[in-house]
């Protein structure tokens, strides 16, 4: 069985925000709130390919693996006809955790790369508890 690392349903609240300006076309920073864990969330998304509204709901899942018995991959895609985690959602991006910072007693941050497009987490520290400094991540999106 694989290990899930973070697995919560998110609420678009914004994109694009503000304080940065949009660097590519093709690609939309998020802003979004977990219903479950209270988290926020900062997520650059292909935009081209996977576009989301302010309001759509989605499952986020960050997973070390794509094998569903939880067995090591090698990074590498192999597609094929094994059965992967990747099959039941629809965008799906390899990362690996760049930074692991507790500002506050209630709070942690996470940041992950996915080859540039960057993705922050921030809220309860004990729901960051399972993450590693340079742990390569898949991070699994479908809308809800």
């Amino acid at each position: 069985m694989v290990e899930v690392l973070f697995d919560d349903i998110f609420r678009v609240e914004g994109l694009n925000p503000p304080e940065g300006k949009k660097a590519f076309d093709r690609v939309t920073r998020i802003e979004a709130k977990s219903e479950r864990f209270d988290m926020y969330m900062h997520l650059d998304i292909n935009s081209e390919i996977y576009p989301l509204q302010i309001g759509q709901k989605f499952a986020l899942l960050l997973v070390p693996t794509l094998n569903p018995d939880g067995t090591p991959d090698t990074g590498y895609y192999n597609p094929g006809n094994r059965q992967s985690l990747a099959d039941n959602f629809e965008y799906v991006m390899y990362g690996k955790l760049y930074r692991i910072s507790e500002g506050s007693r209630d709070k942690a941050e996470i940041n992950i790369s996915f080859s540039g497009l960057l993705m922050m987490l921030v809220g309860d520290p004990s729901h960051c508890n399972k993450f590693e400094l340079d742990q390569r991540l898949y991070l699994l999106i479908r809308k809800v």
